[in-house]
């Protein structure tokens, strides 16, 4: 089977459980991703127009390790498998992560390929533990196809300032365009053409590029995207405190959101509105199932 081990000191397991409730705002089921460096949580939804992926190196648990017995070579083909599991199943384990990081010492994560489970144990104080046998189903693996690099603008700030922007928006809000000029940074709030806005509250926020720890645009560009994906990504983020990365075009091409530290790593590409087809988006999606050998 595999195993892992987190020991639950402030960061490691409310760090663990926000990346959980980060990837649930994508789809209702994630790809469990054991490699040998790490283990990789991914995530798209059905439309395929939103993708995450959180990484977590070997560095980040108390103890890693993918193979186990006697024999672990030949486990290794199998164990390279990622398998899917139900978010609604997860999301029970980690549901008050601000409560489990005080009273919880440790959390193992297991993996029994016979019977089809990945098991979250929980062993809290004054001896208490918990244990969840949760159903798991062998899958190919998840991949983005988006190269970021290649991305013109680039924006660095701190997820907290980000975080401050985003509140002044409701949480009926579904979409945000982001617009940018070598001067200026502005979110504001999208509306479709037939919008009564006597009954609409419209938000923008300007940012100066002071503002940013890194600010690169290469070409003036308005993107509009879903915002329920970001605020997932938002609430990992400030957990770390780590600054966020946007990487994004123009508009019908994805924008990019990314945290990375020594320990672990976060991308979450979503789809953004083409100007040509009004309420629709890309028709080049992010996301995209491949077939390969690790």
């Amino acid at each position: 089977s595999l195993r892992m081990c987190v020991v639950a000191h402030f960061l490691s397991l409310l760090v663990f459980g926000k990346a959980i409730h980060a990837i649930a705002r994508i789809s209702d089921e994630f790809w469990f991703d054991p490699v040998e460096k790490g283990l990789a949580l991914r995530s798209v939804n059905s439309s395929r127009s939103a993708y995450a992926c959180v990484f977590f190196s070997s560095m980040f648990f108390q103890q890693y390790s993918r193979t186990a017995g006697s024999r672990p070579c030949q486990k290794e083909k199998r164990l390279s498998l990622p398998c899917k599991l139900i978010v609604k199943a997860v999301l029970p384990v980690f549901r008050y992560v601000n409560i489990l990081e005080r009273n919880v010492e440790k959390c193992s994560i297991s993996r029994n390929n016979n019977e089809h489970h990945i098991t979250f144990q929980l062993l809290c104080k004054h001896g208490v533990v918990k244990t969840y046998n949760l159903a798991f189903q062998e899958c190919d693996p998840l991949q983005a196809v988006f190269a970021k690099h290649m991305c013109p603008n680039v924006l660095k700030v701190h997820s907290r300032l980000l975080a401050d922007v985003m509140i002044h928006f409701p949480t009926s809000q579904e979409e945000v365009t982001l617009s940018v000029t070598p001067l200026k940074v502005c979110f504001k709030s999208y509306t479709e053409e037939d919008t009564d806005f006597s009954k609409t509250v419209l938000t923008e926020i300007h940012l100066s590029p002071e503002e940013f720890d890194y600010f690169q645009v290469g070409v003036d560009s308005e993107v509009t995207f879903c915002l329920k994906e970001l605020r997932g990504l938002l609430a990992f983020s400030e957990a770390t405190s780590v600054p966020v990365s946007m990487h994004f075009d123009t508009s019908g091409k994805p924008i990019a959101f990314s945290i990375e530290d020594m320990a672990l790593e976060a991308s979450f590409i979503l789809a953004t509105l083409c100007d040509m087809e009004k309420g629709t988006e890309s028709q080049q999606p992010p996301c995209s199932s491949q077939h390969q050998e690790r």
